[in-house]
């Protein structure tokens, strides 16, 4: 089984401790988000020869935008019996669009800590999601995306990217910044192609491999092919399992193979103004 921690809530970054005392209990108790009466148990054990794939953890999939807490817990994970990899969303958005974030210097130097200490190939950075505002126009995607790249060179070997999804909520956030005169809300201009060749090629130079998230376009004419998070053929590569298949419980354009998340919707405290998940 793999287990997702979590696309719904950053708990490595919030509620790591309650994560460990999970881990401590061996289970998770889970709130189906489209139907709280529904609670579901997932057990939080080591997966063993001869358990059932439901029983036991083969892998943790981490998704965050602090990486600290699994820096300062990656030995205590592996010496439990738990591989893991991590992804690592890192921005450098200003504080109208991510209010509570890390200061971008910190995170990467946590990025590379980690993959210092876990290897490259399991350290993954997420560029999520590209919104287009006054603040953050195609000009600063391209020289932010390059800046961010060249830093993380030799570090991280894959790049994840994807667009802005609208969603009432955040329509409604941005809408409300846009009042104030925080910042204007654009579309990308008709530069998109250039923007994503530019980024391939960001990529390309600081020895990354680049891949969108669940785009109903295919951008491989730019240089980004479509690509899995939660990716079984890394995960295949990295353990020796055999996962394969695509989630269906995910939107229609996600590649990801299935997971079990165990975190809950609306109680991130970053409360990033694009975000979906609060």
């Amino acid at each position: 089984m793999i287990v997702s921690v979590s696309r719904r809530c950053d708990i490595p970054r919030f509620q790591f401790d309650w994560f460990m005392k999970r881990l401590d209990a061996g289970f998770a108790e889970v709130v189906n988000p489209f139907n709280s009466r529904q609670i579901k148990r997932v057990p939080l054990l080591p997966g063993k020869p001869g358990m059932k794939p439901e029983d036991g953890v083969d892998v943790f999939i981490f998704w965050t935008r602090d990486p600290r807490k699994i820096l300062a817990n990656a030995e205590e994970l592996t010496n439990r019996g738990f591989p893991f990899y991590v992804m690592v969303t890192v921005t450098g958005y200003p504080l109208e669009l991510e209010p509570s974030m890390l200061r971008t210097e910190k995170a990467l130097t946590a990025m590379k800590e980690l993959a210092r200490k876990i290897g490259s190939d399991r350290v993954i950075w997420r560029y999520d999601p590209v919104i287009f505002t006054s603040l953050t126009d195609a000009d600063f995607h391209r020289a932010n995306f390059n800046i961010l790249a060249q830093n993380l060179a030799g570090s991280v070997r894959w790049v994840i990217v994807s667009l802005y999804n609208e969603y009432t909520k955040t329509k409604k956030r941005l809408e409300g910044l846009e009042r104030v005169g925080a910042l204007r809300i654009l579309d990308s201009g008709g530069s998109l192609a250039d923007l994503l060749t530019g980024f391939a090629k960001s990529a390309e130079a600081a020895g990354m491999e680049i891949q969108s998230c669940a785009e109903k376009e295919d951008f491989s004419a730019f240089g980004i092919k479509p690509g899995a998070c939660i990716d079984a053929e890394l995960i295949n590569k990295l353990w020796g399992l055999e996962f394969s298949g695509k989630d269906k419980n995910q939107r229609p354009n996600c590649l990801c193979c299935k997971s079990v998340d165990i975190g809950g919707y609306g109680i991130c405290s970053a409360h990033c103004v694009y975000c979906y998940a609060w």
